[in-house]
């Protein structure tokens, strides 16, 4: 344990090291700049295996690079796909989160589940947590010591349960979230530099994502009864209030009650109608030829999410009184726009980036001859797959943004492997696995900090090590099972998601 805690504090110190991912992605974009130009000047090229032309590097110091830097920098931004598809989720979880319907959803889950099925639940809760973005953490963690210390068990465990089940378990979930959105947007634009008209959609990896949730709600329930259990057996914890006065602060009320109702009901109805839109054979609703993934339901569904959010909120406001009138509706959705003031910045930098990453054909080039070397070399796509995970891991633990690592790495993996013959559906979801599993051992998550200080209130001599020793097991678990359960997915041929390819 000394050991790794030494190189978990290495891992800290290197992290405080590295700049801001802004400044990341612009040192990066100047570095594009510099090798371009040399790289042109000594003739790089490589032939496509998709048309058999030849493509040369092009210098971003010449009259059309300028062009490309300094004319185009407004559309290379205004076109980056997950801007537009973020922003229009989020103004409807952002109407969801502030009438309260996501906090009521998250406490409702819990807070009334039998005993026995208690670790299951929390933990299944907090990996489809992260379709409430923060507030999972800020909600679930605190909960779900509180429910743990309430049926006579550890709060500690509790609170382990909850903080390892959203952070290992981010990027798996039983619904759509603002994630999904995110990677497929980085997706499609990476899968452009070989196919420009390439669409990789939210719901790509929605049916691996279902399966990865239950799956990895049973490891963690049982590394937390095989394991933690006896880890936590004989640690005192130390009083902060009554059980029942603390978790009465979580309990729905009555008026919470029925707002949930009235947004479940919703939600139903609106699930009905798209379903009636699509059955008839000449429904406008779908899409060329009468093909049901292709409707605009289904390539739109960034916007159809973004609707649910926004019209379950309203109603579920409407029913508590958090939303008084349909014009606190817009300021709601304001709020949402405001919160993704540091995403967007972040975004800016990253389409610069990206944007001459694919003018330059850098990136198809090292994919040409990435793939080559590769096929030369008869490697198995699998292991392609567990070098990639080892390398989004390592990578994990030092830049904890999702969006910022498959950024950077996603203009090298999803290319390569379409040209050895792998979606660019499934290269996300391999990143899937590797950028969640170690989230809750990074030092350079703030939410490793809040679960600490939270861990801090029933054991205040807990430090670093305490929770080290209490996560750890759950991150293993979950990397080397996740790891399994995607290949015998692969294996097996499952689809990912709808309309996305069997490999």
């Amino acid at each position: 344990m000394s050991l790794l805690l030494r190189f978990l504090q290495g891992v800290e110190r290197l992290g405080n090291k590295l700049p801001h991912p802004f400044w990341l992605f612009t040192m990066m974009a100047g570095l594009v700049i510099a090798l371009s130009a040399v790289l042109s000047a000594i003739g790089v090229s490589a032939v496509s295996p998709v048309d058999g032309k030849t493509i040369q590097v092009k210098s971003l110091l010449s009259a059309e690079g300028v062009q490309a830097i300094i004319g185009d920098a407004v559309d290379n931004f205004a076109a980056f796909p997950p801007l537009a598809l973020i922003i229009v989720v989020m103004l409807g979880v952002s109407v969801a989160e502030h009438s309260g319907l996501l906090s009521a959803m998250l406490r409702g889950s819990v807070t009334r589940v039998p005993a026995k099925y208690l670790t299951f639940v929390v933990a299944l809760v907090g990996i489809s947590g992260s379709v409430a973005s923060d507030a999972a953490y800020v909600v679930l963690i605190p909960l779900g010591a509180m429910v743990f210390k309430a049926v006579g068990r550890s709060p500690v465990l509790g609170l382990v349960v909850a903080f390892g089940s959203i952070s290992a378990g981010y990027n798996a979930s039983l619904l759509l979230t603002p994630t999904d959105a995110i990677l497929a947007g980085l997706t499609t634009t990476a899968a452009h530099l070989i196919d420009p008209n390439y669409t990789v959609t939210p719901l790509a990896n929605y049916y691996f994502s279902i399966g990865s949730a239950i799956f990895l709600a049973f490891v963690i329930t049982l590394i937390t009864e095989l394991v933690l259990t006896k880890r936590t057996a004989g640690m005192a914890t130390d009083s902060d209030g009554g059980p029942d006065q603390q978790l009465g602060e979580m309990r729905l009320t009555a008026a919470e009650r029925r707002g949930l109702r009235n947004a479940g009901l919703t939600l139903l109805a609106l699930v009905a109608v798209l379903v009636a839109v699509l059955v008839p054979s000449g429904s406008p609703f779908r899409g060329e030829d009468g093909d049901v993934l292709g409707s605009p339901i289904i390539t739109g569904v960034a916007y159809v999410l973004g609707f649910a959010f926004l019209i379950t909120g309203a109603v579920y406001g409407r029913s508590t009184g958090s939303i008084g009138r349909a014009a606190e509706i817009p300021g709601a959705m304001a709020k949402g726009v405001v919160d993704l003031a540091p995403v967007v910045v972040l975004f800016f930098a990253a389409s610069q980036f990206l944007a001459y990453f694919k003018w330059t054909h850098i990136g198809e080039i090292i994919a040409i001859h990435g793939a080559a070397m590769l096929q030369a070399a008869n490697v198995h796509p699998l292991v392609l797959f567990l070098g990639v995970i080892a390398l989004v891991t390592c990578i994990n633990l030092v830049i904890t943004s999702g969006s910022a690592q498959w950024a950077l790495v996603g203009p090298i993996l999803v290319p390569m492997f379409m040209l050895l013959s792998v979606s660019p559906e499934t290269t996300q979801a391999v990143f899937r696995i590797a950028d969640s599993a170690t989230n809750l051992i990074s030092p350079m998550s703030p939410y490793f900090a809040m679960a600490l200080g939270l861990l801090q209130r029933y054991r205040k001599e807990a430090g670093i090590g305490t929770l080290m020793s209490l996560t750890i097991p759950i991150s293993f678990a979950v990397l080397v099972s996740w790891t399994l359960f995607f290949i015998a997915w692969w294996a097996l041929g499952v689809p990912l998601g709808p309309g996305a390819p069997v490999r």
